[in-house]
């Protein structure tokens, strides 16, 4: 039902307790996760390819974002008190994260496209000097598109405490046509480069009977890993960022409907997994190398084991200091 009257508040309480939760989660998994990723890949730089040069970006854009997540934390949380100019830079980081992810995904997607389906035409023609000069093509394509979000206030003058992820209200209806073109060109058109070098390497692969199964199993996991990343984290979280949009234009001009706070809802429920992108990202770095693969199975088999021993001390410790009951 739609009114032309003031929209009911939103309860927020449970924005304070989900986001801080995702974004330290993020913060400790993806540092973690990213460190041990890049010193890999630097130890078995030579092994790689020059697919490594599209990891190593993809890295320092997740650890760009990372670092301004406990930040982001408190705020969400409390309030903000860091000023106007180190939050359009948080907001910056995200986007150059988010936005620089999906094109060294899409590089990488090309990459194997290239190095599966035209094995022979690109074999050797593809150097390191080529891997560079698209990853720096990436970060000024990426920059060209968020720069213009830095000229819109963050901050409200009567709210200093706050630091909006998008636009005020009275800027709302440029910023939502800008999202439109900056989600077309920095999304859809990645992910239509991505879905179609897939659909292809798929099909060549059920052809192809000469290769080896570790390289149709190394890219089945890291087609797997683009879908959860893109199901999860990158689509569901443009689609609700110009709905929620949307929303706040309608509510400035006085319509109000009740689907309004699930979409809130569901917002920002989105700006928390999308975050998650920094923490899945390392795992393509263990899709596209092996030996990093066994590697993290060794080590996760450790972990298993070690885990296994201390539960067994703790269970004996636990044994010994129980009193036996008296004979009645």
């Amino acid at each position: 039902m739609t009114a032309k009257s003031n929209c009911t508040a939103i309860n927020i309480d449970f924005k304070k307790v989900f986001l801080p939760s995702v974004y330290v989660l993020v913060f400790i998994i993806g540092l973690a996760a990213n460190c041990w990723g890049l010193k890999s890949m630097l130890v078995n730089w030579k092994k790689l390819g020059n697919v490594r040069i599209f990891v190593l970006n993809l890295g320092v854009a997740d650890l760009l974002h990372i670092i301004t997540l406990p930040f982001l934390a408190y705020y969400e949380n409390k309030k903000w008190i860091f000023g106007s100019t180190f939050c359009k830079m948080t907001r910056f980081c995200f986007n150059l994260n988010l936005y620089g992810s999906i094109g060294f995904l899409t590089c990488i997607s090309l990459y194997r496209y290239l190095g599966i389906v035209h094995t022979m035409r690109f074999k050797g023609r593809i150097s390191s000097h080529h891997c560079v000069a698209q990853s720096i093509l990436v970060w000024l394509l990426v920059c060209v598109q968020i720069t213009p979000d830095m000229y819109f206030e963050k901050i409200p003058p009567s709210a200093p405490y706050r630091c909006f992820d998008t636009a005020l209200d009275k800027n709302l209806k440029q910023y939502f046509n800008y999202s439109i073109g900056w989600t077309i060109v920095g999304f859809c058109v990645p992910l239509l480069i991505i879905l179609g070098c897939y659909g292809h390497v798929a099909l060549v692969l059920s052809r192809k009977d000469n290769l080896q199964d570790s390289v149709k199993e190394r890219s089945l996991r890291y087609v797997v890993t683009l879908a959860v990343l893109f199901s999860v984290c990158f689509i569901p979280f443009h689609v609700f960022r110009l709905l929620n949009l949307k929303t706040r234009i309608l509510k400035a001009e006085g319509t109000c409907q009740e689907s309004f706070k699930s979409i809130y809802v569901a917002h920002q429920i989105c700006r928390g997994l999308v975050c998650l992108n920094s923490a899945i990202n390392p795992v393509v770095y263990l899709f596209l190398y092996n030996d990093a693969y066994v590697q993290f199975l060794r080590m996760k088999e450790r972990v298993r084991k070690s885990l296994g021993r201390l539960s067994l001390v703790a269970l004996n410790s636990t044994s010994r200091t129980e009193t036996p009951e008296s004979p009645i």
